[in-house]
């Protein structure tokens, strides 16, 4: 399937276009120490992580843990993700390229995130801000994905329209956050989810590589 007449393209961040996997899980199991809880395997996390950080944390505390612990839960995690986000988080082989030939051929870019909007700030400036210049993650008064609020707030920020856009992302809350947004969306299967799962979620249109994006597009 080739997607026509598209000028931008909306990422994800995490499983998309960054491996944070390692960085997230070191920050989280760093919380679930200082409050004594059990730690968890970075594939365990993997199945955690895609929609914020407070699902993610809601999945790794105990059952039972009150939402008031949970609050206090995440000024730690902040604190210490925001320290360390960038000590092993790394883009995926052929991001960079995927972003420089976009935009050679003049495609608007940005990322949105489900991710603390310092974090998703930083890591695009560290990695990508020679392609994208939106980067957007969750904040006050902005709505989470799968809602299409961030998508939204990005496309206004581009000047771009849904009928030209496409979403890229790796788990079931991106699919979902296309389908509300209204635009197409291109799963991504070297991330946090297999294709099984994203089948399951209704996805239909795939890319195993990052080239494999631009075939779709182009």
């Amino acid at each position: 399937m080739i997607l026509k007449n598209i000028d931008t393209i909306i990422f994800d961040m995490d499983g998309t276009v960054l491996n944070t996997l390692d960085d997230l899980t070191d920050s989280v199991n760093y919380v679930m120490h200082r409050f004594n809880m059990p730690t968890h395997s970075t594939e365990d996390y993997r199945r955690y992580f895609g929609n914020g950080i407070r699902y993610a944390l809601k999945c790794a505390v105990p059952e039972g843990t009150s939402d008031s612990v949970i609050d206090e839960m995440l000024p730690v995690f902040k604190e210490h993700y925001d320290k360390h986000c960038l000590d092993k988080t790394r883009p995926y082989d052929g991001i960079t390229e995927l972003m420089s030939g976009l935009k050679k051929r003049g495609y608007k870019m940005a990322i949105v995130s489900n991710k603390i909007d310092s974090a998703v700030k930083e890591l695009n400036d560290r990695f990508f801000s020679e392609y994208v210049d939106v980067a957007i993650g969750e904040r006050e008064g902005i709505k989470r994905k799968p809602a299409p609020d961030t998508v939204n707030a990005a496309l206004n920020e581009l000047g771009s329209d849904k009928e030209t856009s496409v979403y890229i992302g790796d788990s079931e809350v991106d699919y979902q956050t296309a389908v509300n947004s209204g635009i197409p969306c291109i799963s991504v299967l070297w991330g946090f989810r297999d294709k099984d799962f994203l089948v399951d979620a209704g996805a239909e249109l795939f890319a195993e590589t990052p080239k494999e994006v631009l075939d779709i597009l182009i």
